[in-house]
């Protein structure tokens, strides 16, 4: 039986998350949430899958749920609750589906606790992958990817020797976007922004697949993942999104994974790795009728935020603290519409240019970069 602590349990990631724990029941057992502001959602949450521990974001809310339901489900709020659902002592896995930088600390938090870690929030990776990785090799924890690019390189390394691997080739849908030039783009809407032809995730990720900056996250993510510099990373334009990513040999051999777009998938096989459970519920894939698959190299000039991501990673220390940063002030300035789409980059590569980087930071020098980078480009606005 696997004992979750599913952190971010009302969002994309987390609601498909219990989707999952209501098709096995027999398997997975969902014992501490966290979650933001959805307190109606978390209520349904609560009624029906009886989490012993609940961490939600303010103290009022919090206050609210106690009065509501029995005493033997303890509720807290805020960081402290969040660090709280994640080291509870009775979960074996902690999913981190959070969106943003605050998944970092509880992160290490559980890897402290000894707890195995499922990773979607990319940003734990990209603002402190040094941290994140030692620590794990530190208490011999595992970092079992969720991303579907990442469970797809995962999965092609099963029983491969890293030492043998050429390069791995992490495929991108290219977004809302894809199909526009960069003159077209200043004139692009939200409502069309969140429009993605392929996949059904929460705001803030689909936005970033329309500027690229997902592609470019996950190119630091699966450095660190993997172990491997960045000119052995490489992104490749598919916009069927059925391969999800590929490992080349040195052999030339090329191993891909394949499905229909779907992320219970990689959510269950790093809930269940190293074994596979039926998922019924996923459409199955048939090549016949999708008859074609297309693939595109990726046009740096075009999509900014991927070259960023790659400059960003290739310096490191703290600079992909402030790419990270910057683009989730940027894109909650856009999601508010404060901005146009074209000023996320805009104001992305401005921070970038005016950091000094501090190599080897610590967790205090990450949290003051991080919070430093978002004043600074709240000034630009």
């Amino acid at each position: 039986m696997k004992y979750i602590s599913l952190l971010g349990a009302t969002g994309s990631i987390g609601t498909q998350t219990l989707e999952l724990i209501r098709e096995h029941p027999e398997q997975f057992q969902l014992t501490a949430i966290s979650a933001g502001r959805n307190i109606g959602l978390v209520r349904k949450i609560i009624s029906e899958f009886h989490p012993q521990l609940v961490s939600v974001q303010t103290k009022e809310d919090c206050t609210t749920l106690q009065e509501e339901f029995p005493t033997d489900i303890q509720f807290v709020y805020g960081e402290e609750g969040l660090v709280e659902a994640a080291v509870y002592d009775r979960s074996n896995i902690v999913l981190n589906a959070v969106i943003g930088s605050v998944g970092l600390y509880p992160t290490l938090q559980a890897i402290e606790a000894g707890k195995k870690i499922a990773i979607a929030n990319k940003e734990t990776l990209v603002t402190a992958g040094h941290l994140v990785m030692a620590a794990a090799r530190e208490k011999n924890v595992d970092i079992l990817p969720v991303d579907s690019e990442h469970s797809a390189i995962f999965q092609c390394l099963q029983g491969e020797n890293m030492n043998e691997v050429s390069r791995l080739l992490i495929t991108a849908s290219g977004g809302s976007f894809r199909d526009l030039s960069r003159e077209e783009l200043k004139f692009v809407t939200l409502e069309q922004a969140l429009n993605h032809p392929n996949w059904s995730m929460g705001s803030k990720i689909t936005i970033d697949s329309a500027t690229m900056m997902n592609k470019g996250l996950e190119v630091i993510e699966a450095h660190w993942l993997f172990d491997l510099p960045y000119d052995k990373i490489d992104v490749l334009l598919h916009r069927e999104s059925i391969i999800h990513s590929l490992v080349e040999f040195h052999d030339s051999s090329v191993i891909a994974q394949l499905g229909t777009p779907d992320m219970r998938v990689p959510i269950q096989y790093a809930l269940t790795y190293p074994e596979r459970l039926p998922l019924q519920s996923a459409k199955r894939l048939n090549l016949v009728d999708i008859g074609q698959l297309h693939f595109e190299k990726m046009d740096m000039d075009r999509y900014r935020c991927l070259y960023f991501a790659y400059e960003a990673g290739r310096c490191g220390g703290t600079m992909p603290t402030v790419l990270n940063a910057a683009n989730e002030a940027a894109v909650k300035a856009f999601l508010e519409q404060k901005i146009p789409f074209t000023r996320i980059e805009e104001l992305i590569e401005k921070a970038l240019e005016r950091h000094h980087v501090i190599e080897h930071p610590d967790l205090s020098a990450i949290r003051e970069v991080d919070q430093e980078t978002r004043q600074y480009v709240h000034t630009l606005l």
